[in-house]
């Protein structure tokens, strides 16, 4: 007899983990279906926590061998030892997916190891075992998007696993994607001393983020050695011997001709991943782009199973699906979980960091919202000034009328933490002026998002 839980999850990422610890929380009974060897799905073993450690490190080399003189610190003789970098990061990576075990083992969650096939509404084969449960829930996440033309094989055609997984650094890396994935990634290989060059199929870089912003984070990156090819597109590759040769073609305004280099990584974007879960056969309902259809309360077109993450609509972000695993959690069991779209940040771990929450400036003039702008320069912050990290502005926009955030923007020194008070701001309904006549301390990177929100009524005090 097939073994019952109150809710199975298929999808150990972290909207899978999250959303099996908080319904353990809450008293369930619960399973987790994941076939890798380790839990932590995509992100914790081959996306954002490898990444980030690998951009921390290559922060450090560069700035030993580049930036630490300025501060009166003399290092010699800088060398890369690549395998160590390498072996670091997945030393993080082993210590966080342990983590996510210990949890799992703490709040007596059943880890079921395999792949799985939903059979029915109510069961769930794993590997050929079939288990029971009240709710079903999808959490496979997503991934790489493919190319025509451009075969990745993890070697001289890497996706973003193989662009963690390099040996040497080339000498020539083309990335074929200027979104957040091709840009970190870009810039951890062209501060270990790769020629970096990014093409783009849009005319800009981040198309989702604000274009002062992109424009902004484009200049300098090209002050620091990226190259761009903008408005072209990648329509074949030839791998020989000595490399790959990039068949390119103009878009509106681009160039087009062939590109040599090295190693490729393409990095365009991902895509719901649903394969071998049987949706078809049992009536799940999917749209245009294989993503799964759900209600407002994440449940698909077959009763009782309910879909989070990557495989549904909105950003592919690891901290949206740990929400939706949450609420989702909490509407199991007759909570009213929910998430505010309007208030997810999305950030670019580069250096500077790029972090943005709610509307864009293109956004609030396509709805022909009326709002205002405040700006401020961390060039006239004084803690950025004593980092020596000067690069950028806090970007604010707010309702004219009712002063109401309705947009932040950030380039610059840690914005990826800066933004999060502005996260919290448009999440309570605050004001610029709430943002403004909130004390923050001095000299700190926060005292930008305060000046930001002073602009914005003009009275800015340190420009």
């Amino acid at each position: 007899m097939a073994e019952n839980f109150d809710v199975i999850i298929i999808g150990a990422g972290p909207g899978g983990y999250v959303c099996a610890l908080r319904a353990a929380q809450l008293g369930m009974k619960v399973a987790c279906v994941e076939r890798r060897a380790t839990l932590g799905g995509t992100c914790l073993n081959v996306g954002c926590i490898p990444s980030k450690a690998l951009l921390h490190s290559s922060e450090n080399f560069y700035a030993a061998s580049r930036t630490l003189a300025d501060h009166g610190v003399v290092v010699g003789g800088v060398k890369l030892d690549l395998a160590r970098m390498m072996a670091r990061k997945d030393e993080v990576v082993g210590a966080n997916v342990k983590g996510v075990e210990f949890l799992f083992k703490k709040n007596k969650i059943t880890w079921l190891k395999g792949s799985a096939r939903i059979l029915r509404a109510g069961v769930v084969s794993v590997d050929g075992a079939e288990y029971a449960a009240k709710h079903i829930v999808i959490a496979t996440g997503s991934e790489s998007m493919p190319l025509p033309g451009v075969e990745v094989d993890e070697k001289h055609i890497v996706s973003s696993t193989g662009g963690l997984e390099l040996s040497a650094v080339p000498q020539h890396l083309v990335v074929i994607g200027g979104g957040y994935i091709g840009l970190e990634l870009g810039s951890v290989w062209l501060r270990l001393g790769a020629a970096v060059t990014v093409v783009e199929f849009c005319d800009r870089l981040v198309p989702t983020m604000d274009q002062e912003i992109a424009k902004t984070f484009e200049r300098i990156l090209t002050k620091q050695g990226m190259k761009f090819r903008l408005n072209t597109k990648v329509t074949g590759a030839r791998v020989d011997k000595t490399g790959v040769t990039l068949a390119l073609a103009p878009v509106t305004g681009g160039d087009g001709a062939e590109l040599k280099t090295d190693v490729v990584l393409l990095a365009i974007g991902r895509r719901a991943y649903t394969e071998g879960l049987g949706l078809d056969e049992i009536g799940v309902d999917r749209d245009e782009r294989g993503r799964i259809k759900t209600d407002a309360h994440y449940a698909t077109s077959v009763a009782g199973i309910h879909a989070i993450g990557d495989v549904i609509t909105g950003p592919m972000l690891a901290h949206k699906a740990e929400e939706e695993g949450v609420a989702l959690a909490e509407n199991l069991v007759g909570q009213a979980g929910h998430v505010n779209y309007g208030a997810i940040p999305g950030v670019v771990y580069t250096w500077p960091e790029v972090a943005a929450v709610g509307k864009t400036e293109e956004e609030l003039k396509s709805a022909g919202t009326k709002y205002r702008v405040g700006k401020f320069p961390f060039t006239a912050n004084g803690r950025a000034r004593a980092m020596g990290e000067t690069e950028g502005f806090v970007k604010l926009l707010a309702e004219e009328k009712s002063d109401r955030l309705l947009g932040a923007h950030i380039i610059g020194p840690d914005a990826g933490a800066l933004i999060a008070e502005l996260v919290t701001a448009i999440e309570f309904g605050a004001s610029a002026e709430d943002v403004a006549r909130t004390s923050h301390a001095h000299p700190s990177l926060s005292e930008a998002v305060m000046e930001a929100a002073l602009a914005l009524a003009g009275r800015a005090l340190h420009i």
